[in-house]
């Protein structure tokens, strides 16, 4: 009664929100491409002194020479700058080739990045086979749905909001296609799983309400940092505080479904290992777990967001911003919001899916206990041939 209705929304939502345009490809500006090749030698050479007054010379000069992929040698010079690339020879790199001149007659090249390529893919594939080793058909299971939520992702969330389509409407349909979809997959088709589908869809939903209560409430408008401020002037038709809102529901679900399964999965192992458990008990029990576990979650979330906004909190500490102006100003108010709302979300997580999971588990041990039905009392015709076997030697 629940679950078939929200599956079929859930559809008729993707249907409609699904974007006209795939998400577009990687284009490079006019005259400048991308060349990749390896370095081959690095030569500094001392920095030119400068007179007073003008900006302040490189830290490093030289030139860096690569041997690109075709096979034909370039010079580059040494990469300069805060954050600016270290290389050595044997490094393989990304650089950028802008063409000068009229009609791109000259070219000269800058290094870029390093090629990561491989070992990024080492490294995934070290992670699956952990993954699969550890968790065998169940973890094979589970690196599927992670691909699913990719494709969810890329195909439909991203590109349905840069298509102009509303983030927070996007975000909810795209949560519940990932969710209806990976929990089923990675955990099988039960009454466990569904119970967390059930539970994870209502608090789903309620952390939306609260994200845009709280947005709102807050004065968020989305355009906190460097990259919102970029994409709000050059994607104009985009909602910021949507998209923000959307974030906040799409980082919501990855703690939702473990929370939901982990107390589906909980009243069910209760309810095994003591038959007589009824749904008071059951629920008692289970909520204990969840609290313990809600406990340890939601460090977990403050330490993720601390860990990502450290360089934000070194910044304002090293410049002596006030405590107060620091915990108010949009930037750090905004991750505040996303932490407070996420909690939130997670607690009513626990007594929403663990009351359902308790009503399935108790009801199905009543039905169990029930007497079967009684079977009809032996006819005449029975007790005859009774007799007669009997009397047989």
């Amino acid at each position: 009664m629940f679950l078939i209705p929200a599956a079929l929304l859930t559809v008729l939502g993707l249907l409609l929100l699904w974007p006209s345009q795939s998400l577009p490809g990687a284009r490079d500006a006019e005259g400048l491409t991308r060349v990749t090749g390896e370095v081959q030698a690095v030569t500094p050479v001392p920095c030119a002194e400068v007179p007073e007054g003008d900006p302040a010379p490189p830290e490093k000069c030289g030139t860096v020479t690569v041997r690109l992929s075709d096979g034909t040698e370039v010079k580059a010079e040494i990469p300069n700058g805060p954050g600016a690339v270290e290389v050595e020879p044997g490094d393989d790199v990304v650089l950028l080739r802008l063409l000068d001149g009229e009609g791109g007659e000259s070219e000269s090249y800058s290094i870029a990045d390093h090629q990561r390529g491989t070992e990024l893919w080492m490294l995934g594939a070290a992670f699956a086979l952990a993954v699969i080793a550890f968790g065998r058909w169940r973890g094979l299971t589970a690196l599927a749905g992670l691909a699913l939520t990719f494709v969810v992702l890329l195909l439909f969330v991203v590109p349905a909001i840069l298509d102009g389509k509303s983030p927070v409407l996007v975000a909810v349909v795209g949560a519940a296609a990932i969710m209806l979809s990976v929990l089923y997959l990675t955990h099988g088709f039960s009454i466990t799983t569904s119970i967390a589908v059930a539970g994870t869809l209502a608090s789903l939903t309620i952390t939306a309400l609260l994200s845009a209560v709280a947005t709102a409430g807050t004065h968020l408008n989305g355009v906190a940092d460097e990259t919102a401020n970029f994409l709000s002037i050059t994607e104009g038709e985009i909602n910021m505080r949507g998209l923000l809102l959307a974030g906040i529901v799409i980082g919501s679900l990855g703690v939702l479904d473990d929370v939901t399964v982990t107390q589906s999965a909980t009243v069910s192992e209760l309810a095994e290992a003591n038959p007589s458990y009824g749904f008071r008990q059951l629920y008692g029990a289970a909520t204990r777990i969840g609290r313990a576990h809600i406990a340890s979650v939601i460090n977990t979330i403050v330490l993720a967001y601390a860990g990502a906004s450290l360089p934000l909190m070194l910044l304002f500490a090293a410049g002596e911003t006030p405590v107060s102006e620091l915990l108010t100003g949009q930037l750090v108010a905004q991750e505040l919001v996303r932490s407070a709302v996420g909690t939130i979300g997670l607690i009513t997580a626990v007594p929403i899916t663990t009351a359902l999971a308790a009503y399935a588990a108790s009801r199905r041990a009543s039905e169990s206990e029930r007497p079967a039905r009684s079977s009809p009392p032996p006819s005449d015709d029975h007790w005859a041939a009774f007799a007669d076997r009997q009397d047989r030697p």
